[in-house]
């Protein structure tokens, strides 16, 4: 079955996904949405966004070294202050 809606798309870019749509595709207020192009048109998928480290664990303790031995430690809001400011 083939539902078609419209909407109107904003001067920012922005698109209300109608209700009776995002009721189907089960999507909520903060969800998010993926948008693929195919020779139909436009698919809307709900999908998930989870964060990934960067780095591994191992370089993580490397990182976590170097920093702890580099820079400077100020005694002070101040000195840091003045420290940046001679920069």
């Amino acid at each position: 079955m083939t539902i078609i809606e419209t909407a109107k798309v904003t001067s920012k870019g922005q698109v209300t996904i109608p209700n009776r749509i995002r009721e189907i595709l089960r999507v909520t207020t903060g969800a998010c949405i993926a948008f693929g192009v195919s020779r139909e048109g436009v698919v809307l998928l709900p999908c998930k966004v989870t964060a990934e480290s960067p780095y591994t664990p191992s370089e993580w303790l490397k990182i976590e070294k170097l920093a702890s031995l580099k820079g400077k430690v100020y005694k002070s809001v101040k000195k840091a202050k003045k420290h940046i400011e001679a920069l």
